[in-house]
């Protein structure tokens, strides 16, 4: 990688940067709830960006402050509220009538009811947490005959990919392997490997959890698959 660059947000863009397939659902549930909204795991600004350009009242939170300066720098005129932080340790001076959770981040979060107490607290009573998750995921591996395609994108005469090698069932997760590359202009590749774990979690396991935090359920809604990313559920809770 170069300098020119920052990491965070290249493998950013190139891994989530692309994806749209959800973005009819939060349009969606950001014009039919009442009030601001917060973007939990925003990054360099997906989701938030889209929401803000359609009028609404928008935070994005994320712990990585490379990935906010970024949506920062992309957001121009709108006015988005940016907050580096802690999801599980919420503790803004706003309530919002809309959070959300985009991309299975929920699964990754490491004190899941911290986080669902934390939401709870930051909503107007009445408000909708929504959280999108993936349950069934097929296990593959480096040796299959056929991978997935890796997630591309060039920048500044460099050229990025991910390639997801292997996707393996362990004890409560399901383990993402990937190998990034980074093509140089000059022919220099550089090469890292890149692993995430998320948390296994059904519709059902996730509301009986905010069940626990004091919210409602709701029935979950659907994002259907593409030829590039698995489908996924949205569980929403109401306060």
């Amino acid at each position: 990688m170069t300098a020119t660059f920052s990491p965070f947000v290249v493998w950013h863009d190139v891994e989530c940067g692309g994806y749209r397939a959800d973005l009819s659902l939060w349009h969606e549930l950001a014009a039919s709830e009442r009030g601001p909204i917060l973007d939990v795991g925003a990054g360099t600004g997906r989701v938030a960006l889209e929401l803000a350009r359609a009028g609404h009242d928008v935070t994005a939170l994320d712990r990585e402050a490379e990935l906010l300066d970024a949506l920062a720098a992309r957001a121009g005129a709108l006015r988005i509220a940016t907050v580096v932080a802690d999801a599980c340790r919420l503790a803004l001076d706003r309530r919002f009538g809309l959070v959300i959770v985009p991309m299975q981040t929920v699964q990754l979060l490491p004190d899941r009811p911290a986080f669902l107490a934390a939401a709870r607290r930051h909503l107007f009573g009445g408000g909708l947490l929504a959280l999108a998750i993936t349950a069934e995921l097929e296990d593959f591996g480096d040796l299959d005959d056929q991978l997935p395609a890796p997630d591309v994108t060039t920048l500044a005469d460099w050229r990025f990919t991910s390639q997801p090698t292997a996707m393996r069932a362990v004890p409560g997760a399901t383990r993402i392997e990937r190998v990034r590359r980074a093509y140089a202009p000059d022919g220099g590749v550089t090469e890292e490997d890149d692993v995430i774990e998320l948390a296994g979690l059904t519709c059902e396991e996730l509301e009986a959890e905010g069940a626990g935090a004091g919210f409602e359920p709701e029935p979950a809604r659907s994002i259907p698959p593409t030829e590039d990313h698995v489908g996924s559920k949205v569980v929403l809770l109401r306060a």
